[in-house]
């Protein structure tokens, strides 16, 4: 018991390790919400606490080079899906700021920044290594289509459940192993993405009450993001880990020019 407990504690330490850039976004939030800055509008502020942020995590080595590379491919494709998102209505960022573009504060992109931060920080901290994993030419055409998704379920069907089952298929035989201490531990794949997306979902909670967004029901009372929005962070963190993943197995093609991630591996072994 007491070696589970050992165990427990020092997974909770990686983890919070791993969420270094999102607790910095949360704290930011929570700051800005009772102390406001003269002639500086809130968005503003976040956009430069990010920056900031980014910066001190990449020049104190908490962050590598390449890490910071695939932080801000995922700025650029959670900006993309933000503006997209705004102009169809799903939520708003009411507040005005002179760094919106199309109705998005720039700091929105940092948002899903965090999320691949913590990717990448918890593959390196808790040694993943994946096993049994599937054709990447499958995987990355799952990613593509989880992402159109979002966009395309307001023209034509919602197919979230579908790609949720092919999602099971493709997946299935996957697992991923992670060191706590001198013991190697396993999880199936698709667990790990159920237990992300649903502290994502306890974060978005956050954020809303923080005023770092609003759902059209949040307008005049703030409230419970609807527990159906786990299967939206579920499937967005599938789309996040298949490219870290995809990233990882292209680095590793050439070790020579990665040996800080030589640790880090995709395994076909059973």
């Amino acid at each position: 018991m007491a070696h589970r407990f050992k165990q427990l504690m020092l997974f909770t330490k990686l983890e919070a390790q791993s969420c270094l850039f999102a607790v910095i976004i949360f704290s930011a939030l929570l700051v800005f919400k009772f102390i406001h800055i003269p002639y500086i509008a809130t968005y503003d502020l976040m956009l430069i606490v990010c920056l900031l942020a980014q910066y001190i995590l990449f020049r104190t080595g908490i962050e590598t080079w390449d890490e910071v590379k695939v932080i801000c491919m995922f700025h650029l494709i959670g900006l993309a899906l933000e503006l997209f998102k705004i102009q169809m209505g799903s939520w708003a960022y009411p507040q005005e700021a002179w760094t919106k573009v199309g109705g998005v504060p720039l700091y929105s992109g940092f948002m899903y920044a965090s999320v691949a931060s913590y990717l990448c920080q918890s593959w390196r901290l808790l040694k993943l290594e994946l096993h049994r994993y599937p054709n990447p030419l499958l995987t990355v055409s799952l990613a593509v289509a989880i992402y159109l998704n979002f966009m395309t379920h307001h023209w034509i069907w919602d197919l979230r459940w579908w790609l949720t089952g092919l999602l099971f298929i493709i997946y299935w035989r996957t697992y991923v192993t992670f060191q706590l201490g001198e013991t190697r531990l396993r999880m199936p794949l698709v667990a790990s993405f159920f237990c992300i997306g649903f502290f994502i979902w306890i974060g978005e909670n956050i954020a809303t009450a923080l005023g770092a967004w609003q759902y059209p029901n949040q307008q005049k009372v703030w409230h419970f993001v609807s527990i159906s929005k786990i299967s939206s962070w579920f499937l967005l963190v599938i789309v996040s880990f298949i490219i870290v993943a995809h990233l990882k197995r292209v680095k590793n093609t050439n070790p020579s020019k990665h040996s800080t991630n030589k640790n880090i591996q995709l395994s076909n072994k059973s």
